[in-house]
């Protein structure tokens, strides 16, 4: 995100609102989020031509330049998510993934409730601590797998893994995208989500799987072909190298321990997630270039074309502009502004995916903290309401467009309908637990 201080002398601090800046600036970016949202061209590919397009016109009218663009991206970010993603490429073909999936079909014993809730457990805890991607793309296939040994649809089992992998990550710091950012804009430690977002999000996930298995009531009663084949199943022969995980194990542990202290010793998030990632890499000594396939290259393109983006609007004035106005509407009704804040954000996050909603209206947010208003309940109100929003419809965030993806092995693809036939009631109870929070405990989201 844009970064005023560090501005070049000739740009001013806070751009003032021209009309023509503020409009072709608004332009570029919404006519990048409606191709994102249309799908017809890849969303990275979008993004970098919008990045491209806002530094040209910028520099032309004079209100961005190419310094100005370099300093909107937050290499923060960046660093924290390629360290995380190091390590789930060193972890990923160790089998680790597919021993859990196995693991967890034996202990279901065929029943396809206790299933249900085991894999989105699972897939729940996973998605805490790692990247929610990464982890039903690795999940779902042995998930697959699992329900036609047993003769069941797949489906009630695709859509919870993604679906309550997007409501647990909400949790932490580095659970969802959207919590990358807005702890790394915020200032928000790992303690920070564990002691404001956590308890919260566990009684959403509870909402969200008492309702999971209503809505999926008729397929989770239908008895299995062979419950007995999950005895023969045998979850070690998934683990290729043991050793590896072992020792991949030990490094998660030990960026969860740092994130824990990340108080005490004063290091940033990025500067955790890197550093473990080169301790974890000299231990293993892997091939270095079959690991950097496995990192989502374009993930990282694509946030960084998002800031350069927000950042021209930033310095066309239009969001301090936007800011202004959504502090005079809710100045004096703070909760109220919050609730503002989760449902607009969740609504936004189910047209478009969740990640841009959040980088466009974080430097929002930042603009009304200049207006007087206490802003720290509103990122939390914000990571509320983008990772439960996400859930509304199949492109409302990454791992549901995944898991559709997947699905289309199957006799039974995911459909946009019957994912939004699911996944709206989840987003509408879990954000309604979200404001239930914020209406009742408005204190505990002050600092």
């Amino acid at each position: 995100f844009a970064r005023p201080c560090c501005a070049p002398q000739a740009m001013p601090d806070v751009a003032p609102v021209s009309l023509l800046p503020a409009l072709i600036s608004s332009l570029i970016l919404l006519a990048a989020l409606a191709l994102i949202f249309t799908e017809r061209v890849d969303r990275t590919i979008v993004a970098m031509a919008g990045a491209a397009a806002m530094v040209v016109v910028g520099h032309g009218l004079g209100f961005y330049n190419e310094e100005r663009a370099i300093e909107a991206i937050d290499f923060e970010t960046l660093g924290l998510l390629f360290g995380m993603m190091l390590l789930v490429a060193l972890l990923r073909p160790t089998g680790f993934f597919e021993y859990i999936a196995a693991r967890s079909a034996r202990l279901s014993r065929g029943s396809p409730v206790r299933l249900l809730v085991i894999l989105g457990a699972v897939t729940t805890v996973l998605s805490m601590i790692l990247d929610n991607v990464t982890t039903v793309v690795l999940l779902a296939p042995v998930t697959i797998l699992v329900a036609e040994i047993l003769g069941l649809s797949p489906v009630p089992f695709l859509v919870t893994e993604a679906l309550l992998s997007n409501t647990g990550g909400v949790a932490t710091l580095i659970g969802d995208p959207p919590n990358v950012l807005i702890g790394s804009v915020a200032g928000l430690s790992f303690n920070d989500f564990l002691t404001h977002s956590l308890p919260l999000v566990v009684v959403a996930w509870f909402v969200a799987l008492g309702l999971l298995l209503f809505l999926f009531r008729r397929d989770l009663a239908r008895a299995p072909r062979d419950a007995q084949v999950l005895d023969r199943l045998d979850p070690s022969e998934a683990l290729h190298d043991p050793g590896a995980a072992r020792r991949v194990g030990v490094i998660l542990v030990g960026v969860l321990g740092l994130f824990l202290l990340q108080d005490l010793i004063g290091l940033s998030s990025s500067a955790i997630s890197l550093s473990m990632s080169a301790l974890a890499l000299l231990w293993l000594r892997p091939a270095l270039d079959e690991i950097l396939v496995h990192i989502e290259w374009r993930v990282l393109l694509f946030f960084a074309a998002l800031f350069v983006m927000v950042g021209g609007l930033e310095s066309a004035g239009v969001l301090s502009a936007l800011a202004a106005m959504v502090a005079s509407l809710g100045r004096g009704h703070p909760v109220a502004l919050a609730l503002l804040v989760i449902w607009f954000s969740a609504v936004a996050s189910a047209l478009v995916d969740n990640v841009p909603i959040t980088v466009a209206l974080i430097p929002v947010i930042m603009g009304l903290e200049t207006e007087g208003v206490n802003v720290f309940p509103l990122w939390w109100a914000l990571a509320f309401g983008a990772g439960f929003g996400g859930n509304a419809t199949i492109i409302g965030s990454s791992a549901n467009i995944v898991v559709a993806e997947v699905s289309r092995q199957t006799r039974q693809p995911i459909t946009s309908r019957l994912w939004t036939r699911v996944g709206l009631p989840v987003m509408l109870v879990t954000c309604g637990v979200a404001s239930l929070g914020f209406v009742f405990a408005y204190g505990a989201f002050l600092r």
